[in-house]
C-alpha cells in the first residue's frame, strides 16, 4: 500500500484543529516546524520566508494556491501568525515573511494551552517535509533554544509588550534582550497588566514620536524604568494635555539595555 505512511506525515493536535479549523491547523503545525529550523533570524525571532506557490509546492500539493492564501489571510487576521515584506532586500518583493504569534495562539487556546503550546515546543519535533520526507529533526540544542525564548513565565508576555512598542513607535527591539525582559516582567511583578503598558507606550508615543530629541528615548529601558514607568501611567490616568506635561529635564541614564537592529 504505497498510499499509506511510506513518507514522512504531516501532524495536527485535534484540540488545536477544532480551535482554529483543520486547514488552519495544519497550516500552523508546518509553520512551527519550519521555525524551528529556519536560518531566517530577524529581529530576535525565525522567519520562514515562501511564496504562496511555494507553499503549495513545497509544503501544501494538495491544496489550490487559492486555499493556502485563504488559510493564511485567516491567520492572519486572527493575529495567529505576523506576516511581513518588510526584510526584503528589493522593496519590489512582496514576498512574505512568516512567523506564529505564540502569545494570540495562546490566548485563543487558554483552555487547552498545557496540551497545545507544550506539545507545540516539544513533543512534535519528529514533523517533517511532506513531500521529501529527509530534512532533519531540531537538534535538541535548538528545541532549548525555542522552548527559552517562548516559553512565558508566570504568564509575564513580554512578547506582546515588544510588540506592541515596536508597532507604534515604529522601531524594531528585541524581545530576547535580556534587560528588556528584566524590565518587562519587574512591572508585571509589580502588578501592573498589558493594558497598562499600551496605555504608556500610546502615551509617550503621542508626546514624543515627532519630536525630534525625544523620539529616540521611546525604548524599553525609558518607558519600563521603575520609576518613569509609574510618572507616565499617572500622567495617563490624569489626562494632562500634550503642553503641560512635557518631559523633564531631568538627567536620565539610557547607556543601558536593548539593541536595535
Amino acid at each position: 500500500m504505497k498510499l499509506l505512511i511510506n513518507e514522512a506525515p504531516l501532524q495536527i493536535i485535534p484540540s488545536l484543529a477544532v480551535q482554529v479549523g483543520l486547514n488552519e491547523a495544519i497550516l500552523l503545525q508546518q509553520l512551527h516546524f519550519r521555525s524551528l529550523i529556519s536560518q531566517h533570524h530577524r529581529s530576535g525571532f525565525r522567519w520562514v520566508y515562501k511564496t504562496y506557490e511555494e507553499w503549495k509546492n513545497e509544503e501544501f500539493p494538495f491544496w489550490s494556491v487559492d486555499t493556502i492564501i485563504r488559510t493564511i489571510r485567516k491567520l492572519e487576521k486572527s493575529g495567529m501568525i505576523i506576516s511581513t515584506a518588510q526584510y526584503n532586500r528589493m522593496k519590489i518583493d512582496k514576498t512574505k515573511w512568516y512567523r506564529i504569534n505564540y502569545s494570540s495562539l495562546r490566548a485563543l487556546t487558554l483552555q487547552n494551552a498545557p496540551t497545545v503550546i507544550a506539545n507545540s515546543v516539544e513533543g512534535e519535533m519528529q514533523i517533517t517535509h511532506t513531500l521529501q520526507g529527509n530534512l532533519p529533526t531540531a537538534i535538541p540544542k535548538e528545541l532549548k533554544s525555542i522552548k527559552k525564548r517562548y516559553t512565558v513565565e508566570n504568564n509575564l508576555d513580554v512578547v506582546s509588550v515588544i510588540d506592541y512598542l515596536n508597532e507604534k513607535a515604529q522601531k524594531d527591539f528585541k524581545a530576547t534582550s535580556k534587560p528588556t525582559e528584566r524590565l518587562v516582567k519587574a512591572r508585571y511583578q509589580e502588578g501592573y497588566n498589558l493594558d497598562d503598558f499600551k496605555k504608556v507606550i500610546d502615551w509617550k508615543v503621542r508626546e514624543w514620536l515627532n519630536n525630534p530629541h525625544w523620539q529616540k528615548y521611546l525604548r524599553p529601558s525609558t518607558l519600563f524604568n521603575a520609576t518613569h514607568f509609574e510618572n507616565y501611567l499617572e500622567e495617563t490616568r490624569g489626562g494632562k494635555t500634550e503642553e503641560n506635561s512635557s518631559p523633564k529635564s531631568f538627567e536620565l541614564d539610557f547607556s543601558k539595555g536593548e539593541c536595535e537592529m
